[in-house]
């Protein structure tokens, strides 16, 4: 993700700007770009850079408007809406994750959330975790982790996801209870406001179903996926 290349149409998502106002600046040589015969392309850690440059450089109306064309995506936080068939695919859980100490176990879940195409900031995702992680273990009783990062930004990913991976043996991680754990979620969001309406409805699945047990016996990824759905559906059928 570090070296990606933006074509046209993803950069133009990725700034909130219009293409035109993109090949404008394209035009008259104002933003970093390279031709592969007629077709433009953008290095990602060039126009970082830029943005950045040009952000300092606004006045304060501008960077008003900027940031809310920069405000996280939309996602309906009501308790009757469903937030796993929405915020995670089957080749977002890792069934037999590796990593026998805190820190890889860390290094690999971020790592499963990179390949999913949706960080834009790797490392700053595993700088966050693992700032949080210091700060006080994620661990919850039971053997399960919600780790993630100390800061939600828009910047940080495509949009708001959720990883899941389990690991092939039991890790030393601080849970509250003495135990160790082998369930690992790794909240990826975009806001504050997100973050800790999933963190709540996470930790609800966990200590109000059977979810943990099932996750641990499950024998695929997409078992363990079809038992979050229903977990969570449990979980707003006993709140609504």
């Amino acid at each position: 993700m570090p070296h990606r290349v933006f074509t046209l149409e993803e950069l133009a998502a990725y700034l909130h700007l219009d293409e035109e106002a993109l090949l404008l600046l394209v035009k008259r040589d104002e933003i970093p770009h390279e031709m592969l015969g007629s077709t433009v392309r953008f290095r990602r850690h060039e126009i970082d850079r830029w943005a950045s440059q040009r952000l300092l450089g606004m006045d304060a109306d501008a960077v008003q408007s900027f940031h809310k064309k920069s405000t996280a995506k939309h996602h309906d936080l009501s308790a009757e809406h469903a937030l796993i068939p929405e915020l995670m695919q089957y080749n977002y859980i890792e069934a037999s994750l590796g990593g026998k100490s805190r820190a890889k176990v860390i290094r690999n879940m971020v790592d499963l959330a990179d390949s999913t195409g949706m960080v834009w900031d790797l490392q700053g995702l595993l700088e966050g975790v693992e700032e949080r992680e210091n700060l006080c273990s994620t661990a919850l009783s039971g053997g399960v982790a919600l780790l993630h990062p100390p800061q939600h930004e828009p910047y940080m990913f495509e949009d708001t996801f959720l990883v899941l991976g389990r690991t092939l043996a039991p890790v030393p991680f601080g849970g509250p209870d003495g135990r160790t754990t082998w369930i690992f979620f790794l909240i990826c969001s975009q806001d504050d406001r997100i973050h800790l309406h999933l963190l709540a409805r996470l930790s609800m699945i966990c200590h109000q179903t059977d979810a943990l047990l099932q996750l641990t016996e499950a024998e695929t990824r997409e078992d363990m996926y079809d038992i979050l759905v229903a977990a969570e559906e449990e979980i707003i059928s006993k709140m609504t």
